[in-house]
C-alpha cells in the first residue's frame, strides 16, 4: 500500500528532471536527455521561481519544456519531432532549433531519396527550401534574427546559389556575433566570388580578435598564400604554438604554394601532437601521393583506419593509397564511400574524378568535376581537371574555358598557364599561345616545359633565332638535371640535336660541336651526332684548305695531316 500511497513532489521531481537533463547532455548521454525531457515535458504546468530554473534555460521562461524536449530530439536526428514541438515558439533559441530542424530535415531527406551520389538534385529547385527561405526573409529584413539564425538564413541562401545575398547574411551574424565561428568560416570562402566585396578591408567586420583567424582562412581561400602564412604564424609566435588548428592551416599554405616538403613536415608535427586527429588528413594523404611516398601513406592508411573507418577523410586517405598502388577500381570505391557519408566532402568528388580519368571514363569525371564546382566555384583542380576531360574528347573550346578558369584561380601557376598555351595552340591562335608560354617562363616554369614548348612554336613559326634562344635556355636549365625522365630525356637530346644543326647552318663550328658532342650521349640521337660531328669535320677541312701554288713536281703538298688524333674523325 505503501507504493500506491507514495505521493509526487512536483516541484522537487520538476528540479531534479532539469539537474539531470543538464548533467547528461554534458556526457553526451543523449537518450537519457531525451527520456527525461519527456518526462519533464508533461510536467509544464509545474512553475518554478526565476532563480530555482539551472543557469542553462533561466532566459525561456514558459518556452523551457518544449525547448529541451526539441533539443533532446534534435541532438538524435528526429529532426520534424524536433521542429514540431517548438513551431510556436519565439526565444531566440527555440526559433533557432525550429528553423535548423527544418533545415537539416530538407538536407537529410534529399539524402535518404538519392540513389546515385553522381546525379545529386539540384537545390535550387527544392520548393521546401525556398518556402523555408521565404520564412526567415521577411524576419531578417525585419531585424527580428539573431545571429544564430542570420548564419543559417546565409546557409539556405547559398544552397539557393543566391551569394551575395548569403554574404549580407553572414556579415551581419559576425557583427552580432563575433565568437559564431561558423559564419566567419562560410563567409571567408564566398568573399572572393563577388568582385565588389573583394577587398576585405572594404567590408564592415567587427574589430574582434577572431577576425584575424578570418583573415588568415579567407585569404587562404582566396589562394593569397603569403599574406595567409605571415597570419597565422603571428598568432603562433603569440604563445599559440600548439594550436593543431594553426599547425594545418599552415601545412594547408605550404602545400598551396607547392612545398610539399614544409607541408608533410608540418603535418608529421600535427600528428606528433595529437596522434588521433583526422581533419586534413585527406590533404597529407594527397601530399604523400604525389611524393609516391608509399609506405607511408600506407602506414597512414593503416593508422586512420583503426582510429575511425566511417570518416570520409579515413575513406579518401585509403582512395589515395589504392589509386598509388594503380588499383583505381578499389580508389573509386572508397572516394564514393566518402561521397555517402557526406557529399559535401569537395576533395571526394575531385580525387573521384582524377580516378575516373586514369580509368578513361570521361563521363564520369566530368560529372564529378562539375561537382566539386558546385560545392566550391574556387577549386581550380576541378576546373582543370574539367578542361584536361574536354581536352581528351578532342573539344578545345571547352577545354580554353575551363583552363581560364582555373588559370585565373591560380595566376602564378605554370601548369594552368601552359595548358592554356597549348589550347591556343591547338586553335591556332599563335599570338596567344606565345604569351602563355612567355609568362610560363617569366614566372617559373615549375615542370620546365614552357620553354621547350616556346622553341618549337617558333620553329613551327619558321622564327629560327627565337627558336635557338628559347633551345639554349632550356638546355642550360636542363643541362644539371641528371635525373630526368625519359620523355625529359629525349626534349632535352632533341634540342641538343636542333641547336647543333642551327650553328652548323650558321658556321659556328665550335658552339655546333659541342651540341653534336652531347648528342653522343643519347641512344636515340646518337647517328645523328655523329653525322653531325662529320660534318663539321668537313667544314672544318673546307675552312682549313686554301689553293696553294704546285710544287716543282706539279703536285699539291699532302693535306693528310689535317686529321690529327684530336680530330674528331680519328
Amino acid at each position: 500500500m505503501e507504493i500506491l500511497d507514495y505521493k509526487l513532489d512536483l516541484k522537487v521531481m520538476k528540479q531534479d528532471l532539469l539537474r539531470g537533463i543538464y548533467e547528461c547532455s554534458q556526457r553526451g548521454l543523449l537518450h537519457s536527455v531525451k527520456w527525461l525531457s519527456e518526462i519533464n515535458h508533461a510536467l509544464s504546468h509545474v512553475k518554478l521561481f526565476p532563480e530555482e530554473y539551472p543557469h542553462f534555460v533561466q532566459d525561456l521562461e514558459d518556452e523551457m519544456e518544449a525547448y529541451l524536449m526539441s533539443k533532446s530530439y534534435f541532438d538524435l536526428k528526429e529532426y520534424d519531432r524536433a521542429a514540431f514541438f517548438v513551431k510556436d515558439c519565439s526565444k531566440s533559441k527555440t526559433r533557432f532549433i525550429y528553423f535548423y530542424s527544418r533545415y537539416l530535415s530538407i538536407e537529410k531527406k534529399k539524402l535518404d531519396n538519392m540513389t546515385d551520389t553522381h546525379c545529386p538534385p539540384d537545390p535550387t529547385k527544392n520548393e521546401e527550401m525556398r518556402d523555408l527561405c521565404s520564412e526567415l526573409k521577411q524576419d531578417f529584413y525585419d531585424d527580428k534574427l539573431d545571429a544564430f539564425c542570420s548564419y543559417l538564413y546565409g546557409v539556405i541562401l547559398k544552397k539557393l546559389d543566391l551569394q551575395s545575398l548569403a554574404i549580407e547574411a553572414y556579415i551581419k551574424a559576425v557583427n552580432t556575433e563575433p565568437m559564431l565561428w561558423c559564419a566567419w568560416f562560410e563567409l571567408g570562402k564566398l568573399i572572393p566570388l563577388s568582385p565588389e566585396k573583394n577587398n576585405l578591408n572594404s567590408i564592415k567586420l567587427p574589430n574582434h580578435w577572431i577576425k584575424q583567424f578570418f583573415l588568415g582562412h579567407a585569404y587562404l581561400e582566396q589562394l593569397n598564400n603569403d599574406e595567409s602564412l605571415q597570419i597565422y604564424s603571428n598568432l603562433m609566435a603569440q604563445q599559440l604554438e600548439n594550436s593543431t588548428y594553426l599547425m594545418a592551416q599552415i601545412a594547408l599554405g605550404h602545400h598551396n604554394r607547392r612545398e610539399l616538403n614544409e607541408a608533410i613536415t608540418m603535418f608529421q608535427k600535427i600528428l606528433s601532437v595529437d596522434p588521433y586527429r583526422l581533419d586534413n588528413l585527406d590533404t597529407y594523404s594527397n601530399l604523400l601521393y604525389v611524393q609516391e611516398m608509399k609506405t607511408q601513406l600506407a602506414d597512414l592508411a593503416h593508422k586512420v583506419v583503426i582510429i575511425d573507418k566511417y570518416r570520409v577523410e579515413t575513406c579518401c586517405v585509403i582512395g589515395n593509397y589504392y589509386s598509388l598502388r594503380s588499383d583505381h577500381p578499389n580508389a573509386v570505391l572508397y572516394f564514393r564511400r566518402a561521397l555517402k557519408l557526406n557529399p559535401q566532402f569537395l576533395s571526394a568528388w575531385t580525387l573521384i574524378g582524377h580516378e575516373f580519368m586514369e580509368m578513361k571514363n570521361t563521363n564520369a569525371a566530368i560529372q564529378s568535376y562539375r561537382n566539386a564546382i558546385e560545392i566550391n566555384k574556387r577549386d581550380y583542380r576541378a576546373w582543370y581537371g574539367l578542361g584536361q576531360t574536354y581536352e581528351i574528347i578532342k573539344m578545345p573550346f571547352y577545354c580554353l574555358h575551363y583552363y581560364k578558369q582555373a588559370q585565373q584561380l591560380k595566376p602564378n601557376d605554370s601548369r594552368m598557364i601552359i595548358a592554356l598555351g597549348e589550347t591556343y595552340e591547338k586553335l591556332d591562335k599563335t599570338e596567344n599561345a606565345l604569351k602563355c608560354y612567355y609568362k610560363a617562363c617569366s614566372i617559373g616554369d615549375m615542370d620546365g616545359l614552357a620553354l621547350i614548348k616556346l622553341a618549337k612554336l617558333y620553329d613551327k613559326l619558321n622564327e629560327i633565332d627565337n627558336a635557338a634562344t628559347a633551345f639554349t635556355e632550356y638546355c642550360l636549365r636542363e643541362d644539371d638535371n641528371k635525373e630526368k625522365v625519359y620523355e625529359e630525356q629525349t626534349e632535352f637530346y632533341n634540342a641538343l640535336q636542333y641547336l647543333a644543326n642551327y650553328h652548323l647552318k650558321k658556321g659556328e663550328l665550335d658552339d655546333a660541336y659541342t651540341y653534336a658532342y652531347k648528342c653522343m650521349e643519347c641512344e636515340e640521337t646518337k647517328e645523328q651526332g655523329k653525322a653531325l660531328l662529320k660534318d663539321i669535320a668537313n667544314r672544318r677541312v673546307e675552312q682549313d684548305t686554301e689553293p696553294v701554288p704546285m710544287n716543282e713536281t706539279g703536285n699539291q703538298p699532302s693535306t693528310s695531316l689535317i686529321f690529327s688524333e684530336n680530330s674528331p674523325l680519328y
